[in-house]
């Protein structure tokens, strides 16, 4: 599948810090998917997902409370992105928590595929790569 500008489809990944390590972990899941697609991503959760997989097309943004989450929303307006990965830690609180609402209202605004789990992005993936969707890695 390619995205509607006729290329590669363009993903944003971002993880709250409690759940850096599991978004770099469902990457090495989706690998051989990601190698597909163009993969834009905030700060630490960029740096961490580059160094486990340095031969993935990723993006490096800023972080998100320094301003990776408007990056990010500048995109969801821009209609430069086909999918929205957002691992979110619902049980901590965040400085930076009017960011990441605005950017879930973003992507419901332009009916962008928004994933806040393992589960959910594993189907975003699938369906953005036009895949019978399987059980959850």
């Amino acid at each position: 599948m390619t995205s509607s500008s006729g290329e590669a489809p363009r993903l944003a990944l971002a993880a709250h810090d409690a759940r850096k390590g599991e978004i770099v972990e469902w990457v090495g899941l989706q690998k051989t998917r990601l190698s597909r697609v163009r993969v834009f991503s905030t700060g630490t959760t960029s740096g961490r997902t580059k160094e486990a997989f340095p031969d993935l097309n990723i993006t490096c943004l800023k972080s998100g409370p320094l301003g990776g989450d408007q990056q990010i929303g500048a995109m969801i307006c821009e209609e430069k992105l086909d999918a929205l990965i957002f691992f979110v830690d619902p049980l901590s609180p965040m400085p930076h928590d009017v960011e990441v609402k605005a950017l879930t209202r973003l992507a419901t605004v332009y009916n962008l595929p928004t994933a806040c789990s393992r589960s959910t992005a594993h189907l975003i993936v699938n369906g953005l790569l036009g895949e019978a969707a399987s059980a959850c890695a």
